[in-house]
């Protein structure tokens, strides 16, 4: 089980740390928690204290911290970036969710 981090999103979460000042000691935590249209919805971040129970990912040079229960919801999921006019910004391709609410803000499993 892994969550995998995009060419895209990698290069979007360099230059936000970049312009933030922030070193390795930041990471993204991404977190499942209810809302939206279709009942659960996506939480990123950036943060600097593990907590108890993290769970830790490395992929494409992107450590991405989850608690566990929103692992079961992210495992297998790639976090894509999308910019311009019609752009979603972050985003996750989710291979767990049964679906998604039109905006894409939220999804069910």
């Amino acid at each position: 089980m892994n969550i995998y981090v995009s060419d895209i999103a990698k290069n979007r979460i360099l230059e936000i740390k970049k312009k933030e000042g922030w070193d390795d000691t930041h990471f993204l935590r991404a977190e499942v928690v209810s809302g939206g249209c279709s009942g659960l919805t996506y939480k990123l971040d950036f943060d600097n204290e593990s907590r108890e129970n993290d769970q830790v990912f490395e992929d494409n040079g992107v450590k991405v911290v989850t608690d566990l229960k929103s692992m079961l919801y992210l495992f297998d999921s790639t976090l894509q970036f999308s910019g311009g006019l019609d752009g979603k910004g972050f985003f996750f391709n989710n291979p767990n969710a049964s679906r998604e609410c039109a905006c894409g803000e939220s999804f069910a499993v």
